[in-house]
């Protein structure tokens, strides 16, 4: 192991047994839970909602500069990804949900996109 994994490594053991200390009881089911803050299974899809903020973010664009296959595919993704998350073990929620997210600006992207092409097209056969 390279000697930077090996110091984060202890950095991130200490903060779990820092945190082990400090979460009150009512937050500890929450804490230990087998996606919860301790796994990767936490926060891999807590940093995916940043595909969420930055396809809400491209509303604000017009409709011309967004790409067909990228919003096809956080489309597809979310989708897919969503089915899988309830049924993998453990259970994971926050996965869920961010998928649904992907999926949801990715669709509303792909409309977007259409009903500008067909207000192009429509405007050709004018």
């Amino acid at each position: 192991m390279l000697p930077i994994m090996k110091g984060l490594t202890a950095l991130y053991r200490t903060a779990v047994s820092l945190g082990d200390r400090v979460v009150p009881a009512r937050f500890a089911d929450t804490w230990n839970h087998p996606a919860g803050p301790k796994t990767i299974f936490f926060w891999a899809p807590s940093f995916k909602w940043a595909l969420v903020i930055a396809g809400i973010g491209d509303i604000a664009r017009p409709p011309e500069k967004l790409s067909l296959f990228q919003s096809g595919a956080l489309a597809a993704t979310g989708i897919i990804w969503a089915r899988y998350s309830l049924v993998i073990l453990p259970k994971n929620y926050n996965l869920f949900f961010v998928n649904i997210f992907v999926g949801a600006t990715g669709i509303l992207q792909l409309s977007r996109i259409y009903l500008y092409q067909q207000s192009l097209k429509k405007n050709e056969s004018s």
